[in-house]
């Protein structure tokens, strides 16, 4: 039975395209990055500051981020005011995040460093991982933080228009508790 479960377990691998081999290296090729947890196009986002993903909880729910707003100012029809606001905003963010995504690279490669050289032990990986979960969480508070300060410059028609322009239509999302437009 064992056997007849691995000819069909190789079946199905062949048939999606991935060989066993494969399907058993997945990170092959990831040894040869400078910090192996993070990709170059990791690093890249987290210098730029951008959200890779940290702020889908607002986004999806009717929260847009200042740097899609000022990206579809016009057919939201902003005002001057609101794409100043926006533009401070958007600034605001970037000025936390860039400082918070260099010193996550720096702890990720801090990490890297201690095993890659055979150093780590329970109390320093303890201390490492915290200091990266710490500066994760105030990473993603940084993103989320100015998706709750968008939605306060914006009216609820222009929240919808958001959400249909992105692609979110379909779903209430100009339903905020402390929003009064």
């Amino acid at each position: 039975m064992s056997r007849l479960l691995a000819l069909v377990s190789i079946a199905f691998a062949l048939a999606s395209g991935a060989s066993p081999a494969q399907s058993q290296q997945p990170y092959a090729g990831l040894e040869a990055r400078q910090i192996k947890a993070l990709s170059e196009q990791q690093i890249a986002d987290l210098k730029a500051g951008r959200g890779m993903g940290l702020a889908l909880a607002a986004e999806l729910n009717g929260y847009p981020g200042p740097m899609h707003v000022l990206e579809f100012s016009d057919p939201l029809g902003l005002t001057d005011a609101q794409r100043a606001r926006m533009q401070q905003l958007f600034a605001a963010m970037k000025a936390e995040a860039v400082p918070l995504g260099e010193k996550l690279i720096a702890q990720e490669a801090d990490l890297d460093r201690a095993f890659a050289g055979k150093t780590i032990t329970p109390a320093s990986l303890a201390a490492l991982t915290d200091a990266i979960g710490s500066t994760q969480a105030a990473l993603r508070a940084a993103h989320l933080k100015y998706h709750l300060s968008t939605v306060e410059v914006l009216t609820p028609a222009q929240i919808e228009r958001y959400a249909e322009l992105r692609g979110y239509a379909g779903r209430p999302h100009n339903q905020h508790k402390d929003h009064q437009r």
